[in-house]
C-alpha cells in the first residue's frame, strides 16, 4: 500500500500578509499622549469658564423698560441726561402718575422708573426681581438727577424679604433644578429597569416632593420667601418635571447616548443661560432668551414670579415648561410603542 505522508507544520509566528492585513497606526509615546490629554483637558476647562461665566460677565442693563412719569420737573431734561449715561440701557415709557407706575412695577410691565417733581426724583425699583437690574435703575437714576441738580429719593415697590436681602436664596437654584432633573431619571431606571410606569411615577412623584422641599428649604430655613409657598411648590414641581420627563423619555427613546445628550445641555447651555440669579434680562441680547427657553431658566422665572410678583410674569415661563412636559410625556409614549413593536420580531427571531 502506499504511503500517505502527513502534512508539515511549520511552528513560529504566522507572518500577516500585507494585502489583508489593516494597516497600523503608529501609537505616540507617552510624553506625547500626555501633553495632548493635558491639552485637550485645558480646552474643556477654558470652555466651561466661558460658558458659566461670560454670559455674566458680558452682560449688563440693555433695553430694559422703565417709567417715567412728569410731575411737574425737568423730564426732558432727565430723560436725555438718562439716555447719555448709557444710550442702549434702557427703554423709556411715560405714566400719568407715581402710583400707575408702581402696579406697572408689579405687573413687571417695566422694572422700574422715576417719578420727575421740581428738584426732586422718585426712583421705583424691585429688589425682588433682580438686585442687578434694580442697582442698575438705581444708579441710573442718581447720575441722571445730578445732571438736572435733583436730588433722589429710592422706593423699592417690591423688596426682598429681610431674611434673604440679596436674593441668594431664588438666584441660587439653577444648580439643584439641573440635579433633581437629571439624577432622579438615572436612579429610577436603575430601580425600574423594565418598567416605563413604575420610571413615570417615580419621576413625578419625586418632582412633586422636590417642589415642597425646595418651597420649605426657602421659606422655613432660608428665608427667601415670606409667603405664596404653595405657589413656589407648585413652580419648582414643574421645574422639576420639565427636565426629568424629556430626559427620561430620551433615554427610553434613544438609549444611553440620547440621554447624556440631553442631560449635558441642560448641565452645560440650561444652567449658565438660565439666568436665574439676575433674570434673562440681564444676560447678553439672545443668550438670555435662548435661555428662557429650556427648563431650567423657565423655572427660575417661574418660581420669581410666584415668589414676590403674584404670578405676574411667570404666563410664558410656565408655557414654556408645560411644553417641556408634554415633549417627554411624547416621548416616552413614542418609546413604548417601538418596544411593543419589538416584541413580536423577537419572539419569531
Amino acid at each position: 500500500m502506499p504511503t500517505q505522508t502527513a502534512p508539515t507544520v511549520l511552528d513560529g509566528p504566522a507572518v500577516d500578509d500585507p494585502e489583508t492585513t489593516p494597516a497600523r497606526r503608529p501609537t505616540p509615546p507617552p510624553p506625547v499622549r500626555l501633553l495632548g490629554l493635558m491639552a485637550a483637558l485645558g480646552a474643556v476647562l477654558v470652555a466651561l469658564l466661558g460658558l458659566f461665566i461670560l454670559p455674566s460677565l458680558r452682560g449688563g442693563a440693555h433695553d430694559l423698560p422703565v417709567g417715567v412719569v412728569d410731575d411737574g420737573g425737568a423730564t426732558t431734561a432727565f430723560t436725555a441726561a438718562l439716555a447719555e449715561i448709557d444710550p442702549d440701557a434702557f427703554v423709556t415709557r411715560t405714566f400719568p402718575s407715581q402710583q400707575a407706575l408702581a402696579d406697572a412695577v408689579r405687573d413687571r410691565t417695566v422694572v422700574g422708573g422715576f417719578v420727575v417733581a421740581e428738584g426732586r426724583v422718585t426712583t421705583l425699583v424691585a429688589s425682588a426681581g433682580s438686585t442687578a437690574i434694580s442697582g442698575s435703575v438705581t444708579g441710573a437714576g442718581q447720575a441722571a438727577a445730578a445732571a438736572v441738580t435733583a436730588t433722589v429719593e429710592v422706593v423699592d415697590v417690591v423688596p426682598l424679604p429681610s431674611g434673604d436681602p440679596t436674593g441668594v436664596g431664588v438666584g441660587g437654584l439653577a444648580f439643584p433644578l439641573v440635579f433633581g432633573g437629571i439624577v432622579p431619571v438615572v436612579a429610577f431606571r436603575a430601580l425600574f429597569p423594565r418598567s416605563t410606569a413604575w420610571n413615570v411615577a417615580g419621576l413625578a412623584g419625586f418632582a412633586l416632593v422636590g417642589g415642597v422641599v425646595v418651597a420649605t428649604v426657602l421659606r422655613f430655613w432660608f428665608g427667601s420667601i415670606e409667603a405664596a409657598f404653595w405657589p413656589v411648590a407648585g413652580s419648582m414641581a414643574l421645574g422639576i418635571a420639565a427636565l426629568a420627563l424629556p430626559l427620561a423619555g430620551l433615554q427610553q427613546l434613544v438609549g444611553a447616548k440620547g440621554f447624556t445628550v440631553g442631560a449635558a445641555s441642560m448641565m452645560f447651555l440650561g444652567n449658565p443661560f438660565s439666568g436665574i440669579a439676575t433674570t434673562g434680562a440681564w444676560l447678553p441680547a439672545g443668550l438670555g432668551t435662548f435661555g428662557q427657553l429650556l427648563p431650567p431658566g423657565a423655572a427660575g422665572s417661574l418660581v420669581r414670579a410666584a415668589a414676590y410678583f403674584g404670578g405676574a410674569g411667570g404666563l410664558g415661563a410656565g408655557l414654556t415648561l408645560g411644553a417641556w412636559v408634554l415633549a417627554g410625556v411624547v416621548m416616552l409614549a413614542l418609546a413604548g410603542v417601538v418596544a411593543r413593536r419589538r416584541e413580536p420580531a423577537a419572539a419569531v427571531a
